[in-house]
């Protein structure tokens, strides 16, 4: 049997975030079509792998946002490896990456123990809904293409409901091939804002930012008109009663819930505002 100290950990090439995003399809995941690119904006020594005589055999993220913040995902061990330790030493590696920092997950409801042994706490569950959602009425108010907001503005709202500033990543993230990004003004200010982008099933919103359930129901309308959607998912903060609330009347219904923790503490956040995370994979 091979043993796990054979087990050798680097930093992915930008090409071999594919093999990670391959995995999580692989485990249901539903990755979007240019997230390897996006996801590659914000830390390129933070996608590691697991090589057992040259072939993959583990995948883990942790991304430094900042001095102060990672986040972890894309912890999968090869299905025909699993128990044999490779996971513990990748997870060591990710973890040793973030140095000093607070890191925070969306893990998988049933491993929260082994996570608090790495010294997470919950924080609250996210909960991704999905679903086919018939025809909307047309979305009231002024609504833009994303990219005619002033990044600044954007950058500014964003910093209110993530806990570290994440400029190049929202870069990338708008400007991804096949992404939409709708916006809501009111009285000339920011009410709301939201990303859509096809995945290997279906679309996913992503964030949906909003002051209100009206803006985001105006925006979400939008996006899902924008892009000629027909199956959409929506992971939804369970802490927001109106974001649970909005995909309940849309008729989603709950695929899976993630664990959202976090090692230390963090900014505070506007999770009221939330009626879409990004990803799972990155916050």
């Amino acid at each position: 049997m091979t043993c796990a100290s054979e087990l050798r950990i680097r930093a992915m090439r930008p090409e071999e975030i594919a093999i990670a995003l391959d995995w999580a399809a692989a485990e249901g995941w539903n990755p979007g079509l240019a997230d390897a690119a996006c996801f590659a904006s914000v830390d390129r020594d933070g996608f590691l792998i697991g090589e057992l005589d040259g072939t993959a055999a583990a995948t883990i993220s942790c991304l430094n946002y900042d001095g102060r913040f990672a986040f972890l995902g894309f912890y999968i061990v090869r299905a025909d490896l699993r128990g044999r330790g490779y996971g513990l030493r990748i997870w060591n590696a990710a973890i040793a990456h973030a140095g000093a920092r607070t890191i925070g997950l969306d893990g998988v409801v049933a491993q929260q123990d082994n996570y608090r042994k790495s010294g997470f706490r919950l924080a609250y569950a996210n909960i991704r809904y999905g679903g086919s959602i018939g025809p909307l009425a047309a979305p009231a108010g002024a609504i833009v293409p994303l990219k005619e907001v002033p990044f600044a503005a954007l950058e500014a709202d964003d910093a209110r409901v993530f806990p570290a500033p994440r400029a190049a990543f929202l870069r990338a993230w708008i400007g991804a091939p096949g992404h939409i990004g709708r916006a809501l003004v009111r009285d000339g200010n920011l009410a709301a804002w939201g990303m859509i982008r096809p995945c290997r099933r279906g679309h996913k919103i992503g964030p949906l930012v909003a002051n209100d359930r009206v803006a985001a129901e105006a925006v979400l309308a939008a996006l899902i008109a924008a892009a000629g959607a027909e199956e959409v998912f929506l992971d939804v903060p369970s802490v927001n009663a109106d974001a649970l609330a909005l995909a309940q009347d849309l008729d989603l219904a709950p695929v899976f819930e993630t664990a959202r923790m976090y090692t230390g503490a963090i900014r505070p956040l506007q999770l009221e505002r939330v009626f879409g995370v990004t990803t799972f994979e990155l916050g």
